[in-house]
């Protein structure tokens, strides 16, 4: 759907993107993370045409009225209500909008109970949700979100995850984040930019990658697990991390995925938790960029 050759922008001589060839696959929610100054909002200015690159090319299959942009600091006049701001927006880009539609954005975005009130009195975080809401009512093809849920607290930002998720395959997203558990939750593909340079560009399993260890918390110590554990073949080796927190590195992942819960439930152990030792988005993150 978004596609870019060797993309660069300079300011006053200084690179902020450098030959980025950008690949966002049609119907996906295309995470893109990266320090401050990465290059993040204007790469998203370059594909909403807000910005002009310095040299390559931006190609996405959609018309210009089905992109839809969210800055990271939505601004609205003051004197509009929520449910103006939402039914002008949509306005521009639908031929017929009925209330309904109106309202259903605004509980989406979790403002239906101040959608009657002026905007100016609004939080900087309902101004978000009502970005968010301006955003979606006009069904684009691509939204860039740039930054969507960072002044959200935990509700606003739950409820603009899941409006986010619920896009997937219905329209194309590329949403720029710091926060990288929100990426890693609700993004399909992953692009990572430091300083101005495209440092991965796939799919989020393909990042992480597959686990090939398990983490095992238990109730009653760990040295019971251990024990049972020493010298089975599909067992690479063991680490406790704490008293009630052994790390188990296998070298077979089907066989232990077929026999660790098995061999843990013969120890008589308590088990509090059992699953794979998976690197989150961050730690991965910070291996890529430094």
């Amino acid at each position: 759907m978004i596609r870019t050759e060797a993309l660069a922008k300079d300011y006053d001589g200084a690179p902020a993107l450098v030959d980025l060839d950008l690949e966002v696959p049609h119907g996906a929610v295309y995470g893109l993370v990266g320090p401050n100054g990465a290059g993040k909002t204007t790469l998203l200015s370059i594909l909403a045409g807000l910005r002009r690159p310095t040299s390559g090319w931006v190609h996405i299959e959609a018309a210009h009225e089905e992109i839809a942009v969210l800055p990271d600091a939505p601004r609205f006049d003051s004197w509009l209500t929520g449910r103006e701001v939402v039914a002008l927006a949509g306005s521009l880009t639908r031929d017929r909008l009925d209330d309904e539609a109106v309202d259903r954005v605004l509980s989406d975005a979790g403002i239906a109970d101040a959608a009657d009130r002026k905007v100016g009195g609004y939080s900087r975080g309902m101004l978000q949700r009502l970005g968010v809401a301006s955003t979606v009512i006009g069904d684009p093809a691509v939204l860039l979100l740039d930054e969507p849920a960072s002044a959200l607290d935990p509700v606003g930002r739950r409820e603009v995850l899941d409006l986010v998720r619920r896009l997937r395959g219905s329209a194309t997203v590329v949403f720029s984040s710091h926060i990288l558990t929100d990426v890693q939750e609700v993004c399909d593909t992953i692009g990572i930019l430091d300083r101005g340079r495209l440092r991965f560009q796939g799919p989020v399993d393909d990042l992480l990658g597959e686990s090939s260890a398990f983490l095992v918390r238990t109730r009653d110590g760990t040295g019971a697990v251990t024990a049972t554990l020493e010298g089975r073949p599909w067992v690479d080796g063991m680490e406790t991390l704490d008293d009630r927190v052994v790390r188990i590195r296998v070298n077979d992942l089907a066989a232990a995925e077929r026999l660790l819960a098995g061999a843990l439930a013969d120890t008589g152990v308590r088990i509090v938790s059992l699953g794979p030792d998976t690197p989150s988005l961050e730690d991965v993150f910070l291996e890529v960029t430094r």
